[in-house]
């Protein structure tokens, strides 16, 4: 039986807390939203001497950045020569080089800052469900290698050896990669960002945003914080601002669900290495282990909506159908995120105003990519040049009926999920 819903909540080491707006102020930078984009841009700008305000409506990491699987990868959800083929050759370079070396970024800041968030840096691996999946992920190694990436690609026997399970055809291991507990990571990202000089504040949603005199005005409250420069960097739990911005993304759900922690003679046999994975299905799942010892599954539909029950009862029967010595074992937590996701797979910069940046898209790949996205977001605001972005900045961005497509998405997990490891 399922007792308490977010793991992350429960087991974070790092805590922060912030008191909501409670008077007027100017900065030189606003952020909105206190995620792995947000908090990461108030590090980095408080570091570079500017005055940075960052207002979070519910609290650090509420959103997707606390409620995400903590699998800290490199590049994009897409292999590089479909990223080639729709950015250009120097365009798609300079995002895939860039985020190549995101996970060596997050666990340097980790280090640099001494953020306790069960940093584990022994790789990930990308698991074939079917022939079909390991013919993909053979076709991934042969384009990662050619970019340099130090990959592997595993057979079937070594993958049973690493995951524990007999369950997959082979896998892509990827050692530049490992896992966290994101919340805590996103916590300690806004407590070094206020140590710096940075200032947050929780439950303090933005009513509206206006530019007036040179200045961004945003409204929270009774309050006005009025900003030079302004980053928006609520992805996919962006709430309603006025007409100043609406960004365009599919929500696609992501849910979770723990066991308790496993005895150490199942740990010896369950990921040994502790690498984080997922698989080539298309309506995809995640397996990973936590500090404690807890198997963390994971799967693409909303445990929060009207298909909860279909998707719980699916994540028991694929810990059963993985490994069979867990059958029955119960999950003790389950919890559930929105991924903002894009037509193209690729991660926005829109610029909708002066001195105005809003972030969004990751399509699940949040952790290196925000990190990444939201300390060079800084950097390019308070030197007024977007040289330091992985990608140039656009005007607008829009999706063909996005609910249309979550709907779909959401439909096939359940339908997935109904039938799957039966």
């Amino acid at each position: 039986m399922i007792s308490e819903p977010n793991l992350w909540r429960a087991s974070a080491r790092e805590t922060f807390s912030a008191p909501p707006l409670d008077t007027d102020r100017t900065v030189d930078l606003a952020i909105i939203g206190g995620g792995f984009t947000g908090c990461a841009a108030a590090l980095q700008a408080a570091r570079q001497g500017a005055s940075v305000c960052l207002l979070e409506a519910a609290t650090i990491g509420h959103g997707g950045s606390g409620r995400n699987v903590g699998l800290v990868n490199a590049g994009l959800w897409l292999p590089p020569d479909t990223v080639r083929a729709q950015m250009g050759e120097a365009a798609a370079t300079r995002l895939l080089t860039t985020l190549a070396e995101a996970p060596a970024r997050v666990f340097a800041l980790i280090d640099r800052e001494v953020i306790d968030c069960e940093a584990t840096r022994n790789g990930t691996l990308h698991l074939a469900h079917s022939p079909k999946g390991m013919v993909d992920l053979t076709e991934r190694h042969r384009q990662g290698r050619m970019m340099g990436a130090p990959l592997a690609l595993l057979d079937a026997a070594e993958t049973a050896r690493r995951t524990g399970s007999t369950a997959f055809h082979g896998a892509l291991f990827d050692p530049r990669a490992g896992t966290i507990q994101p919340l805590a990571y996103v916590r300690g990202l806004a407590r070094t960002a206020a140590q710096a000089g940075a200032i947050l504040h929780e439950r303090s949603p933005v009513q509206s945003i206006i530019r007036q005199a040179d200045l961004w005005h945003i409204n929270s409250g009774a309050h006005t914080l009025r900003a030079r420069r302004l980053l928006v960097a609520t992805n996919a739990y962006h709430l309603p601002v006025g007409p100043a911005f609406q960004p365009a993304f599919v929500p696609v759900h992501y849910c979770q669900y723990a066991t308790a922690p496993l005895p150490p003679a199942l740990l010896d046999t369950i990921l040994p290495k502790g690498e984080g994975c997922w698989d080539t299905a298309l309506i995809m799942s995640s397996v990973r282990r936590d500090r404690a010892g807890r198997l963390i599954i994971g799967g693409i539909g909303n445990g929060d909506g009207p298909g909860a029950r279909v998707h719980a009862t699916w994540a028991r029967r694929k810990l059963a159908a993985l490994y069979p010595a867990l059958k029955g074992t119960p999950l003790t937590h389950g919890w559930s995120g929105r991924i903002a996701m894009t037509g193209d797979h690729v991660p926005k910069v829109v610029a909708f105003g002066p001195d105005a940046y809003a972030i969004f898209g990751y399509s699940g790949r949040g952790i290196g990519p925000g990190t990444v996205f939201g300390t060079e977001a800084a950097r390019a605001l308070l030197t007024g040049s977007d040289a330091p972005l992985p990608v140039a900045p656009i005007r607008q961005h829009r999706e063909t009926l996005p609910a249309a497509q979550a709907a779909y998405f959401e439909t096939g997990a359940c339908l997935t999920h109904a039938l799957a490891a039966r």
